[in-house]
């Protein structure tokens, strides 16, 4: 990864924290995007003084507002004239409260696929930049097993100005309430957003790739929050992650898409592809067909244009 620039979201702790500090060792220079807090300083502070040799910049980004992600992606640009080899769409929340963002979308689909929308336009001329430099660039966005449940079709309310509005905060049994709806729409729309990227790229020629991963079922922050908003009660948590891995090991996809020479375009990453999928090596396999199809594909696309206010062109 020396001489690469790679830009990760989400690195105050877990998947994306482990992401942060490999590169950052590997010799790239690393771009961290988070919203400002003394989480994000601190987990700042102890980057720079793990690896002093890196070059780290922080860059403030509320995935929460469109307005903020332009302003990160503004700056990025500032500080990445070179390009950007790898854009890593890491941070995500889960099974919050049915809350509209300022911006008027879902708080959990604009946190995990809109801003990242937006976002990965807002930096494709950077991506570009860096595939004509260096004979190829990488947009890698993080899913989840819980794409395949409660259902594996993507619906466009969800893509829509529908923030509170979308089910109520019913936690339901076996992960079947409307905030695991919610959060279900986000990760096929993290998985149907590659897809659509991926198919667009071959179209155009681009040399960029279009790649996505889950991490199992990894001891992150995640479960923390979900416990403490409601999401998912304490005892059955403790339970369930029993046959959890730990979060260096559940980013081992994104980072198998980040760092791997032999990564393609169009390729999933994780341990495994059912829903069983807890634990284990990350390894390749194909984009799934339930989300992978013309209609699941224009559907997203379209959706995402409409609620960015603006055409994705590739």
């Amino acid at each position: 990864m020396a001489g690469k620039t790679v830009v990760i979201t989400g690195t105050t702790s877990g998947t994306g924290r482990v992401a942060a500090r490999t590169v950052a060792e590997l010799g790239a220079k690393v771009l961290v995007l988070n919203r400002p807090s003394k989480r994000s300083e601190s987990s700042l502070s102890d980057l720079t003084k793990a690896f002093p040799a890196a070059e780290v910049h922080a860059v403030d980004c509320d995935l929460q507002s469109f307005a903020s992600v332009e302003q990160a992606a503004a700056r990025v640009a500032e500080l990445c004239p070179e390009g950007v080899d790898v854009l890593c769409n890491n941070a995500g929340v889960m099974a919050l409260e049915d809350e509209a963002t300022g911006d008027g979308y879902d708080v959990q689909m604009q946190t995990n696929h809109l801003s990242h929308f937006l976002l990965t336009r807002e930096l494709w001329p950077l991506l570009t930049r860096a595939a004509e430099s260096n004979s190829e660039a990488r947009v890698v966005n993080h899913s989840s097993a819980a794409r395949m449940a409660p259902g594996k079709k993507l619906k466009a309310p969800y893509l829509g100005k529908n923030g509170g509005n979308l089910g109520g905060n019913s936690s339901g049994l076996m992960f079947n309430g409307a905030r695991w709806v919610r959060y279900n729409q986000t990760k096929l729309a993290n998985a149907a957003f590659t897809a659509a990227l991926h198919h667009r790229i071959g179209k155009s020629g681009s040399k960029v790739k279009a790649l996505v991963a889950h991490p199992g079922l990894a001891r992150t922050e995640l479960q923390e929050t979900s416990v403490k908003k409601g999401g998912m009660g304490r005892m059955f948590t403790n339970v369930f992650m029993r046959i959890s891995q730990s979060a260096e090991d559940g980013a081992m996809g994104i980072l198998s898409c980040i760092c791997l020479a032999d990564a393609t375009s169009g390729q999933f990453y994780g341990p495994g592809s059912g829903m069983m999928a807890a634990r284990g090596p990350a390894v390749p396999f194909a984009l799934e067909s339930f989300y992978d199809n013309d209609e699941t594909r224009e559907l997203l696309w379209k959706s995402s244009s409409e609620a960015i206010g603006r055409e994705f062109s590739i």
